[in-house]
């Protein structure tokens, strides 16, 4: 008979394996997405930092909707493991910095107490560039959203928010009227300048309340500073395989562990309006200019892992590793990556390129990690918003056709709305995405066409769309992935010729 393993807890822990010794006792830090990203980067982050300067830095965790994470928690203690696996061998660390776990759509008033509350100085946030609820036209706030109008609409009636951004405002608008004391709203997502967007959604938000309120706003929001920051850490979703070995390492049960890649990168703008743990002594670096690190990200690393995702989910891959072991695909990664998104990426003076790129493709050749490419190609419409029309502009405007770009949309656009006729595969079809339901309908049109359609819905901003050698490219690599398949279309943006049917 298999022996019934205790459970993780506070009790069952092994000493060896936490990051820190001293259980956070205060609360300084609300975190909303209590997702694995946030447990295996800022929670691991904020660990390293209380091991080297203790703090009142305990974070309470709010997932949005899903109550399996907090409930697990809840029922660990509060403790979870990180398994950290690479193909030299794996560690397993346990963190321990989380004070509480919540959730907002089931628990909306603690949520909104424990933003508002004083001793809270600092607010994360890692919700997925979805959860910003962006209008992908003009970049702001989209007052259109169902969920931004349900916000709005209940605002005088004090129901509580379903979005993000209306969440923040509420907590913020509990501080003005209880004690006015500064804090911070750190986004900790991968959209570029992303603390300065957040500042600016939250004030397209309050601007939109009545009046009194607005004006109740207006005069707190200047105690209120939103740092950008650049995260990076590849984190895979949890499988059994990982809960294993947890128990095998452990020799405890934990339901919520979370898998991650040893490397872990953290850069942020040092503007906190309270105080902040000692980030730089766990490993992050402060700097007053962040943008830079923010393109190399959301470029180099985000916009190549997206084509590796679309091209190897299109070629039946079903991870990113074996994506980059097929060479026609390694080869379209690179190619984007040196030729259409490195020009445009100002490279911060103390990262070693060179190095920065092989260790990139060290990172996704990850065999013992195997992130899925259905994971990393979902929301791909919000993704791609903030990573391909800069770029993309930049080639066009200096006459150059950037055809890596081109085939990096024209692949997504076969995942998620493929076609008629054309089967994209499981791992494709299994990528969640808002946009489906509208881009769908448009597939039937021939490629061209679809492109041009496609892009016209705002997809990658207006003026993208309307670039006809962009939209035609696009439809011709459309054309071929759905007649000739992967290889011939990475042949094709590489100008190499078709072979005939």
């Amino acid at each position: 008979m298999t022996p019934v393993l205790p459970r993780l807890s506070p009790t069952t822990t092994p000493r060896s394996t936490l990051l820190h010794d001293r259980a956070p006792a205060e609360t300084g830090i609300v975190h909303l997405g209590l997702g694995n990203f946030h447990r295996a980067h800022q929670a691991v982050h904020t660990a390293a930092a209380l091991a080297a300067e203790d703090g009142p830095w305990g974070i309470l965790g709010v997932a949005s909707t899903s109550t399996t994470v907090a409930d697990a928690l809840r029922q660990q203690g509060l403790r979870y493991a990180v398994v950290e696996i690479s193909p030299d061998g794996s560690r397993v660390v346990v963190p321990a910095v989380h004070t509480g776990a919540l959730v907002a759509a089931r628990e909306p008033e603690p949520v909104l107490d424990a933003l508002a509350a004083p001793g809270t100085r600092v607010i994360t946030l890692t919700v997925t560039e979805h959860g910003y609820t962006l209008d992908p036209r003009t970049g702001g706030l989209d007052l259109g959203h169902p969920g931004i109008r349900a916000d709005l609409d209940g605002w005088s009636g004090h129901a509580a928010p379903k979005t993000t951004v209306g969440l923040i405002v509420r907590g913020l608008q509990r501080r003005a009227r209880t004690h006015g004391a500064p804090v911070t709203v750190l986004s900790c997502d991968n959209l570029l300048h992303n603390g300065r967007l957040t500042g600016a959604l939250v004030a397209e938000f309050a601007a939109e309340l009545p009046r009194a309120e607005r004006d109740e706003l207006a005069a707190y929001l200047p105690a209120v500073t939103f740092p950008d920051s650049m995260v990076d850490r590849i984190v895979p979703a949890t499988t059994d395989a990982y809960r294993d070995a947890v128990a095998t390492r452990l020799g405890v049960c934990d339901t919520v562990p979370v898998p991650a890649e040893p490397f872990s990168m953290w850069v942020i703008e040092d503007s906190f309006a309270a105080g902040r743990p000692a980030w730089d002594r766990g490993g992050a670096v402060f700097t007053g200019d962040v943008g830079p690190y923010e393109l190399l990200k959301l470029r180099l690393l985000n916009g190549t892992h997206s084509l590796l995702a679309y091209l190897g989910a299109l070629d039946g891959r079903a991870t990113i590793p074996e994506a980059t072991a097929r060479p026609a695909i390694r080869e379209a990664a690179s190619r984007v990556l040196h030729d259409e998104y490195l020009p445009t990426v100002p490279v911060p003076a103390n990262i070693d390129l060179g190095e920065y790129v092989d260790q990139l493709f060290r990172r996704w050749s990850n065999t013992a990690l195997g992130h899925r490419t259905q994971q990393v190609g979902s929301d791909g419409s919000v993704k791609l918003a903030q990573r391909v029309p800069g770029p993309a502009l930049t080639h066009l405007a200096a006459g150059r056709m950037p055809h890596h770009l081109a085939l990096t949309v024209a692949a997504y656009l076969c995942c998620v709305a493929p076609p008629a006729g054309f089967d994209p595969g499981p791992h494709a079809s299994a990528m969640a995405d808002p946009a489906r339901s509208r881009l769908a309908p448009l597939a039937a049109r021939p490629p061209r066409e679809f492109a041009v359609a496609a892009l016209g819905t705002g997809l990658l901003g207006n003026e993208l769309a309307g670039h006809a050698g962009f939209t035609a490219r696009v439809g011709a690599l459309i054309d071929v992935l759905v007649r000739h398949g992967v290889d011939a279309a990475t042949r094709e943006a590489a100008g190499a010729p078709v072979p005939a049917p």
